[in-house]
C-alpha cells in the first residue's frame, strides 16, 4: 500500500518536483496536486507528469492531503501554513525542505490545528537550476536528509515524514532543530555566501579596463556555480539563519587571515601545511 494517498505539493520546482516525480516511480504516493503562482509552472509540472492536477489557492490545493510538502523560501513557510491551516484533513501531516529550522519548526508547530502535525525536514540535496524543469527523480537518492523532530512531534507523524525520504532514496538523520541550523551554516549557508562574495570581487576588479569574469575557467566556475542559486531564496535563508552564518564567516575570516598572513611573509611551508591540511579533510568527505 502506497505511503501517500494524496499529497499537495506547495512549490513546484527542483525541490518540489523532484520529490514528487521519486515518489512516483516507487509508487509511494496515489495522488498528487501542485500548488503555486505560476500557472504556466504548474501546467508545464502537468505536462511532464509531475503532477496530477494543480490549484493556484493553497486552501483549495491541500484539501484531502494526507501529507503536504512546502518547498518554498523559508520565510514564506509559516506564513502559507497560516494561510492553508484551517483547511487541513484530521490526520494530515504537513513537513517542509527549508534549509533553516530553529524560527520555523516552533512557529509551524504552533500554527497546526488538532489532529494534525508538522514535521520539519531538509534534503541536503539540490542544484543551481530551478522551476519544475529541473527537477529529477534522483535527486535525493544516496543524499542525506535531516529531519528535525520535537518534543511535541506525533511518532506516527515522523515515522511517515522519514519513511517519505527514505523512499526517495536518502539517509534520514534526525537532529534538534539548533544543531541542525548550526551545521547547515557551515555547509551549505558559508559556501554560499562565499561564492556570491567572491563572484562580485572579481566583478568589482577595477584596475582593467574590462571585466575579467569573461576569463573564468574551470575552477572558477566550480566554485562559484553556486552563485547562481535563487536570489530570494538565498535572501530568506540568510536573514532567518544569520547568527549562524555570521558565526561561521567569523571563523572563515580567522582562517583567510591566517592564510593572507602566510601569503604576505612568503613562508612556503606553512603554506604548504595549510594546503596539506585542508586537502586532507576535504579528501576524507565521501
Amino acid at each position: 500500500m502506497p505511503l501517500i494517498q494524496r499529497m499537495a505539493v506547495i512549490g513546484v520546482g527542483l525541490i518540489g518536483g523532484s520529490l514528487a516525480q521519486a515518489l512516483r516511480n516507487k509508487n509511494e504516493v496515489v495522488e498528487i496536486i501542485g500548488v503555486g503562482r505560476s500557472e504556466a509552472n504548474l501546467r508545464k509540472a502537468r505536462e511532464l507528469g509531475v503532477i496530477d492536477s494543480y490549484s493556484q489557492d493553497p486552501s483549495v490545493g491541500v484539501q484531502g492531503a494526507d501529507l503536504v510538502f512546502l518547498a518554498i523560501p523559508v520565510c514564506s513557510i509559516p506564513k502559507v501554513l497560516a494561510t492553508i491551516a484551517p483547511f487541513l484533513s484530521p490526520g494530515c501531516v504537513v513537513t517542509d525542505g527549508g534549509s533553516v529550522k530553529g524560527e520555523i519548526v516552533p512557529a509551524c508547530e504552533a500554527l497546526m490545528p488538532q489532529g494534525t502535525s508538522f514535521i520539519g525536514a531538509h534534503p541536503i540535496a539540490g542544484t543551481e537550476k530551478s522551476g519544475v524543469t529541473a527537477s529529477f527523480a534522483t535527486l535525493y537518492e544516496g543524499k542525506r536528509c535531516i529531519v528535525t523532530p520535537t518534543s511535541n512531534s506525533d511518532k506516527d507523524a515522523l515515522k511517515k515524514v522519514v519513511g517519505m525520504w527514505e523512499a526517495a532514496g536518502s539517509e534520514v538523520v534526525l537532529m534538534d532543530t539548533h544543531k541542525h541550523d548550526r551545521v547547515v551554516a557551515a555547509i551549505s549557508h558559508l559556501p554560499h555566501m562565499v561564492a556570491y562574495a567572491l563572484v562580485n570581487a572579481v566583478d568589482g576588479y577595477d584596475r582593467l579596463d574590462e571585466s575579467i569574469l569573461k576569463y573564468s575557467a574551470g575552477g572558477f566556475r566550480d566554485f562559484t556555480r553556486i552563485a547562481s542559486s535563487d536570489p530570494a531564496m538565498w535572501r530568506d535563508i540568510a536573514l532567518v539563519n544569520r547568527a549562524g552564518i555570521i558565526e561561521m564567516m567569523d571563523l572563515f575570516s580567522k582562517y583567510f587571515k591566517q592564510l593572507h598572513s602566510l601569503l604576505e611573509n612568503a613562508d612556503g611551508p606553512a603554506l604548504e601545511d595549510f594546503f596539506a591540511r585542508s586537502k586532507q579533510s576535504r579528501d576524507s568527505i565521501r
